[in-house]
């Protein structure tokens, strides 16, 4: 979708959503959705294939023509950018109805967070524009941190990894860090408090049920 791709990234497609918006599936297999733009002068076809990609093309309603000009980031005038207005419209509602965040790629962060949306119905959120692949959870009742999702590029100072990597910060007991930061393990808290806080990789350097136990424990500090 050239200048469009940025409303799908990190995103899912949910295939069991794409009915209830609207979206018919055809005999090639793909999952087609239909909207006007510009008072019905162009239509906007939408297409989620079944491997999960999506594609999309607007063409002139009476000629059946492809219009592309406003994929050229160098068109401008009122009503080129009235098309891409509205064509980004309906790409984010789909998005936003038909998607849930792909942005952690570590099969034990999506446990973790699967975990957590099962047992406190807790979602991750992404509270920085500048840093999309990050995301806090927070209790309901106070609103405080009790677990942040990171993602950190390769040779970051103090992780003792040199390859990029999702980690998680936890709340800990201050008298407990200087026994548990092992720099192996457990490292000093990531952009976070180092006395309240430390950082773990969710590479299963820990087991699935030590990580969610501490996790469960940084839920209930997270409480005073």
């Amino acid at each position: 979708m050239k200048n469009f791709d940025f409303i799908f990234r990190n995103k899912k497609v949910c295939f069991d959503r794409l009915p209830a918006f609207g979206f018919r599936q055809d005999a090639d297999g793909g999952n087609r959705y239909g909207a006007p733009v510009t008072g019905g002068q162009f239509v906007l076809t939408v297409t989620v294939w079944a491997n999960g990609n999506i594609s999309s093309e607007l063409r002139d309603t009476d000629t059946g023509d492809l219009y592309t000009l406003h994929l050229n980031a160098d068109a401008t005038g009122a009503f080129v950018g009235q098309v891409r207005s509205e064509c980004a419209d309906i790409l984010q509602k789909i998005a936003d109805a038909c998607c849930t965040d792909d942005v952690f790629k570590n099969r034990q962060t999506k446990m973790l967070l699967g975990y957590l949306r099962q047992k406190y119905r807790h979602e991750p959120e992404f509270l920085w524009e500048k840093f999309p692949d990050n995301a806090i959870v927070r209790r309901t009742d106070n609103k405080k941190w009790y677990a942040a999702v990171l993602t950190v590029a390769a040779g970051r100072p103090g992780l003792g990894n040199a390859a990029a990597a999702e980690i998680l910060d936890l709340r800990g007991r201050p008298e407990d860090m200087e026994k548990l930061l092992d720099r192996q393990k457990f490292f000093p808290a990531y952009h976070m408090n180092k006395k309240h806080w430390y950082t773990v990789f969710l590479d299963d350097s820990l087991s699935d049920e030590e990580l969610c136990r501490r996790t469960d424990e940084s839920f209930l500090l997270a409480k005073k």
